[in-house]
């Protein structure tokens, strides 16, 4: 089984971090995005796993040779955005007949991953939403299976939203079904999407069961990555680096603090991460992102994110501050 990993996207939504780092490499939770949806894979076994790249994909590329040098990986690019299913048609050549675990970019699940990928049959991740509108809807019978999906209906006969986890067996008929999309030019909101191969496989005879996640982490915008971390630390625990020098400072968990850090006469936590050496002194943080290589001084903030390379000082504020960025409020 092959891994395919689409993180072509801008991440338009987390602006402005993501003028010059790609979405999937967000910290959250003293990880990054990327790394939460690989080590989940990895540790299912999968050791081979597909990176669509677009967008500062050079950076997502040097971070996974980097981090994980132990796995097979393949970078593809997709330079003109036309949708996930042009994204997934880019890999066949790289797939072959193998089956695939296809897993979004910005999706992070609690799920039993390994059951998963050991069923015999090809399986959809689904959750209950509100307003499922604005996602893939899958249609499911009283068995289980999955009758019909359709991407972002106006009118939906289900509030079971897809959340990004594929696995599928017949990748070849994923394949003919995606080029038959491509041929009669099909479409959903002016792009060709993974969820009309899909259900083109459905009436073609593929069955499909579904899955539910227990937890479906929104990775897609400041305030809800803010509240991912604070769920994901809460459950995971944070882990404080011993690297780390404090003085005359209280940190309250769960918290994640990485190497090199200094902390001094500050209060840090709950629900605070903060990257590899970053210098806060006199501060206090809650519920906030802090990035790698940023230095705060006398500010009191919460519900923020705070990229890497910047410089704060003196001031009370919500923030959403990208990389290298120098701001001084005194």
């Amino acid at each position: 089984m092959k891994a395919i990993i689409p993180v072509a996207g801008a991440g338009t939504k987390l602006r402005p971090h993501t003028y010059t780092q790609p979405k999937a490499l967000i910290p959250i939770a003293g990880k990054t995005i990327l790394s939460f949806i690989v080590d989940q894979l990895h540790d299912a076994g999968i050791q081979e796993f597909i990176f669509i790249v677009g967008y500062l994909g050079e950076k997502i590329q040097e971070y996974v040779q980097e981090t994980y040098p132990h796995l097979i990986t393949h970078f593809v690019y997709q330079n003109e955005r036309q949708g996930t299913g042009h994204a997934i048609e880019l890999t066949k050549s790289i797939v072959g007949n193998d089956e695939v675990f296809v897993v979004l970019g910005d999706t992070i699940c609690d799920y039993d991953i390994r059951e998963v990928v050991e069923s015999p049959f090809n399986m959809l991740g689904v959750k209950k939403v509100d307003d499922p509108r604005n996602f893939g809807v899958a249609e499911i019978n009283e068995q289980g299976g999955i009758d019909h999906v359709v991407e972002k209906p106006s009118i939906p006969k289900s509030n079971m939203a897809l959340v990004g986890l594929y696995k599928i067996k017949e990748s070849h008929l994923l394949f003919e079904c995606l080029h038959h999309l491509f041929s009669a030019n099909i479409t959903s909101n002016g792009e060709y999407n993974l969820t009309d191969a899909l259900d083109c496989m459905i009436k073609r005879g593929v069955k499909f069961q579904s899955f539910k996640v227990k937890s479906w982490f929104d990775c897609g915008k400041k305030e809800t990555l803010l509240e991912s971390n604070a769920t994901l630390l809460k459950k995971y625990g944070g882990v404080v680096d011993p690297d780390i020098f404090t003085e005359n400072s209280i940190i309250i968990p769960p918290v994640s603090i990485a190497k090199g850090s200094i902390i001094k006469n500050s209060i840090i936590g709950p629900h605070v991460s903060v990257g590899t050496q970053t210098t806060i002194q006199f501060s206090i943080i809650r519920d906030s992102i802090i990035g790698s290589y940023t230095n705060l001084f006398e500010i009191v903030v919460d519900n923020s994110l705070i990229g890497s390379d910047a410089s704060v000082k003196g001031l009370s504020r919500s923030l959403n501050i990208g990389d290298n960025t120098e701001i001084d409020f005194g």
